[in-house]
């Protein structure tokens, strides 16, 4: 999977999916986002975030380069590493 980097406020680093439903944001205080938009009103939510000493952005998204962005965003949460999968 190939991530689009734009700029959005709050984030010094912001990236979506290629469907555009699912994003990884890094904010300046080095918190990691994982993001899930709404199909309706565009609105970006947090679906899960932890500090990027623990796990960076990068990490994830490398992670997750040979693999297809999955149909169903939410799916993202399982190719996080477990300790922050319910967190």
């Amino acid at each position: 999977m190939y991530f689009i980097t734009t700029n959005r406020a709050g984030y010094v680093l912001f990236s979506m999916t290629p469907s555009e439903r699912a994003a990884i944001g890094l904010t300046d205080k080095q918190v990691v986002r994982l993001l899930l938009r709404d199909a309706k009103s565009g609105e970006w939510s947090v679906l899960r975030e932890w500090n990027a000493k623990e796990y960076s952005a990068t990490d994830f998204m490398t992670a997750l380069h040979d693999a297809p962005e999955p149909a169903d965003p939410l799916q993202l949460l399982n190719l996080l590493p477990a300790r922050l999968r319910g967190a």
